[in-house]
């Protein structure tokens, strides 16, 4: 950094606090807000989905062979098997816009070609099954169709554009091999079905730890329900079990070492990020961010290019929890928003938010975190469109 950004940064520091308008009610709320949303995020998601989250990613660095992650979602993979495997290994985790990164950037480091990773980014959160039969029951059949569609085909799409733009850049990746912060497996004695039940014992955990209740208490859902933390403790005994039979201390003191490698980079970024968040929308269903809800509710009206922009664009920065997007969108409806709209929020929202895009930044790099977050917004926005005209 040279002097005349430092001096920059300075006076753009002293600008902001010379002119910042404290003693406006709404303001003070506004920073309230996102000490409130942080405490939620904490609360709600750090301990049953963020640190299972980290404690998968170093499994995937130290025990997923880099020849296996090459073979399902490498560049030179078929097409088919990579965005296929992707799309389905993230829609059967149901997890929100910030579980999602750890498991992101395990298998982008241990090789992963840059479309399967950001199609498995994507599908994470946004294929999420019970999010999908949630918006079925309460938004209507109609726009439950139109987002378990377009997050699929987003998935897709999404990985191939991305794929297709930075072709040159994967290519140097790929030629260079292992990546020199990746841990290595020591994986004598232990046979590869091992470790796919190891990781398959986490992934159950982090799923049914996170359940949510279902809105009627009948079917397997509500079944799953009511005894998902016998199976968390079923699954956490198995968990205990493997680790003491099937791994040496050397090979557990890696996997820590790993899955601390990706706390200690996305934790404070994630931390920072709901915090900015809270501040300018404010938590989710509420109206005291510095923008008023107001103002986006008199804009997403109709089917309008602008209104099915502005959709997405809120949706890709405000950070929903997985499933708040659902009782919020049925508010918003009431209030006059438009169906395409509706749609463009429900494929944007769920799957960014600013905290998602820090974190995404800081292992792909501004340009293609921006144009991630510009094809979700512009594919949301078009797909909004369409949808507006035919339901209408």
């Amino acid at each position: 950094m040279n002097e005349r950004t430092k001096l920059g940064l300075i006076v753009a520091v002293f600008l902001a606090a010379y002119f910042l308008p404290i003693e406006h009610a709404r303001v003070q709320q506004s920073f309230l807000e996102g000490l409130f949303l942080l405490k939620d995020y904490a609360r709600q998601h750090v301990l049953l989905c963020l640190v299972p989250a980290f404690f998968i990613a170093g499994a995937i660095g130290v025990f997923v062979s880099q020849g296996a992650v090459w073979r399902y979602l490498g560049s030179t993979a078929p097409r088919h098997v990579a965005y296929g495997v992707a799309a389905v290994s993230g829609s059967i985790l149901a997890v929100c816009s910030c579980t999602v990164l750890p498991l992101f950037a395990g298998i982008y480091k241990r090789g992963a070609g840059l479309g399967p990773a950001t199609a498995f980014l994507y599908s994470g959160p946004a294929i999420n099954v019970l999010a999908i039969i949630l918006t079925a029951r309460v938004l209507g059949l109609e726009l439950g169709l139109a987002r378990a569609i377009g997050a699929v085909l987003f998935a897709v799409v999404m990985g191939v554009l991305m794929a297709v733009i930075f072709r040159r850049e994967e290519a140097e990746r790929q030629a260079a091999g292992v990546d020199p912060f990746a841990y290595q497996s020591s994986e004598e004695g232990r046979k590869g079905w091992q470790d796919a039940t190891f990781m398959a014992v986490m992934v159950g955990i982090l799923v049914f730890a996170n359940w949510g209740e279902p809105n009627r208490m009948v079917g397997l859902f509500a079944f799953i329900w009511r005894i998902h933390w016998v199976l968390v403790a079923v699954l956490g005994v198995a968990l205990v079990l493997m680790l003491w039979r099937w791994y040496d201390r050397e090979e557990l003191r890696s996997w820590v070492e790993a899955s601390w490698g990706f706390a200690k980079q996305i934790f404070p970024l994630l931390f920072a990020g709901v915090l900015v968040s809270g501040w300018l929308l404010g938590r989710p269903g509420l109206d005291h961010g510095i923008i008023p809800a107001r103002w986006v509710a008199s804009v997403v009206g109709g089917n309008s290019l602008s209104a099915n922009l502005v959709a997405s664009v809120v949706g890709a920065f405000m950070y929903f929890a997985t499933l708040t997007e659902v009782p919020i969108l049925q508010t918003l409806l009431g209030a006059g928003m438009g169906k395409g709209p509706a749609l463009a929020l429900l494929l944007a929202g769920p799957a960014l938010s600013l905290p998602n895009m820090l974190v995404i930044n800081s292992y792909l790099g501004p340009k293609k975190t921006v144009t991630y977050v510009s094809l979700v917004v512009i594919m949301a926005t078009l797909s909004g469109l369409i949808f507006g005209t035919v339901a209408s």
